[in-house]
């Protein structure tokens, strides 16, 4: 059974308690989520959702189709094998000295990054782009000593002008009514 990284994208509810049901799903069906990140869609009262997961391809289809049966999910498509658009974003604070400062700052132009607070003995760097840009300028930024570090989870969206999540008006409407009587 070959395991790989599948993106999901959903349109969801945007209401309480539907974050926790769908990972309820992947942790009843043994998956591991590596990110999840949520944030409001340009349809109102929708957010969307980007889930990566490790999995065979049969299994997270298997998930993706309970999800989209979920009341409060709209639609999930897994967008894995499309041509898409990943973003993440990372803030790094690196120990920084007078000595070391500028060599900091010239590996931070190199990746595009951006310095966003500067402490007497500390520099937070803020970078976006795609999970390699990082993981090469966090490997970078080691040797300096690394005091703290986040990041989010990937978001993505396929190229091209049609989405893998068309919603109607239509089944917009029903799908609400539906979650009224529920």
């Amino acid at each position: 059974m070959v395991t790989m990284r599948h993106t999901l994208v959903a349109l969801v509810a945007d209401r309480p308690g539907v974050l926790n049901r769908m990972a309820s799903l992947f942790r009843r069906r043994g998956f591991n989520i590596e990110s999840i990140v949520v944030g409001h869609s340009e349809l109102p009262h929708l957010s969307r959702m980007t889930i990566v997961v490790g999995g065979a391809a049969a299994m997270v289809e298997q998930v993706r189709k309970q999800l989209d049966k979920l009341i409060d999910v709209v639609k999930v498509s897994d967008i894995s094998e499309e041509e898409t658009i990943a973003r993440e974003l990372a803030l790094i604070k690196v120990k920084a000295t007078s000595a070391t400062r500028s060599e900091i700052i010239q590996i931070v132009d190199v990746f595009r990054a951006n310095i966003v607070d500067v402490a007497p003995d500390s520099l937070t760097i803020e970078v976006t782009g795609g999970e390699e840009k990082i993981d090469s300028l966090v490997n970078l930024l080691r040797s300096f000593g690394i005091r703290e570090m986040t990041k989010t989870g990937r978001i993505a969206m396929t190229r091209g002008g049609q989405s893998p999540l068309p919603v109607s008006k239509k089944v917009s409407k029903a799908r609400n009514q539906r979650q009224k009587t529920a």
